[in-house]
């Protein structure tokens, strides 16, 4: 049975072209994510990834095409009516301050602060809460960030960003640099978010494998461009990775999940 039956598009992208700098831009990018499916970003350094992302939630303004989020231009939402909708969490060194995680943590709250609004209302405090316990960081709550480890600190945005509630959660390499036990972890949050918050996930990853075994559509970039689009199966082709990559590979697949499974191939 097809799981993306009913589902409608969240987010729809048209001839998107941006510019990061002056040596490099997104040129054409069209796509659409539907509501509560895993997308996954992947391609070599320097070709678009955290661009894109920067670009769908406005951080970078569009030069040419389209961004709609639920049939609605990106530029119809202000700033604060965003935030609400759309959570990204991008690679940071904010966190090595000596900030407790729960008031950090608070923070995501910032969107539904009504004007003169001082102190953190019961409802923020209960959204925090829960949202710890999901993310199973309530030990963390007293804790400074600055004395957690790269795991822990991972959590923390991560837990930040879904105190705003979004319906679309974009993540710029959130296992980069951490242990497979955190990777793992990790992962299985998001997963479990798209499970049972049918929240939609927008994600870069650099590991072939760990995008092939919890995302449901795959996008490999190449020099600001789309070069491949589908599932794990269509995407993750020893023609398609060896053409952006630049390296021999061996497709297999994973030996519980049967998904496709990359293997390198040394060249020695």
């Amino acid at each position: 049975m097809n799981n993306n039956i009913q589902k409608k598009p969240l987010l729809s992208v048209s001839q998107l072209r941006c510019r990061q700098s002056s040596e490099f831009q997104l040129n054409d990018i069209s796509f659409e994510i539907l509501e509560g499916c895993c997308v996954g970003i992947i391609g070599p350094n320097g070709s678009g990834k955290t661009t894109l992302l920067k670009a769908v939630t406005g951080y970078i303004p569009a030069k040419n095409g389209d961004i709609r989020y639920c049939n609605h231009s990106i530029e119809s939402y202000n700033q604060k009516e965003l935030s609400k909708e759309i959570a990204i969490v991008l690679q940071s060194t904010e966190l090595d301050q000596s900030i407790y995680v729960e008031d950090y943590i608070l923070l995501g709250r910032n969107p539904y602060r009504k004007r003169w609004q001082f102190w953190e209302s019961d409802q923020d405090l209960q959204i925090v809460e829960t949202v710890m316990k999901y993310t199973q960081i309530q030990s963390l709550r007293n804790r400074q960030i600055n004395a957690l480890s790269g795991g822990e600190k991972q959590l923390v945005r991560i837990a930040r960003a879904l105190v705003q509630e979004p319906k679309l959660f974009l993540l710029d390499e959130p296992t980069n640099h951490l242990d497979i036990a955190h990777q793992l972890q990790i992962l299985t949050l998001l997963n479990r978010l798209k499970r049972e918050k049918k929240m939609t996930i927008m994600i870069v990853l650099h590991d072939l494998n760990l995008a092939s075994e919890f995302c449901d559509t795959l996008i490999l970039m190449q020099n600001g461009t789309i070069f491949q689009m589908g599932d794990a199966k269509e995407v993750l082709t020893c023609q398609n990775i060896e053409s952006v990559y630049h390296t021999v590979v061996v497709e297999g697949e994973n030996p519980v999940s049967k998904k496709p499974y990359v293997f390198l191939i040394s060249e020695g």
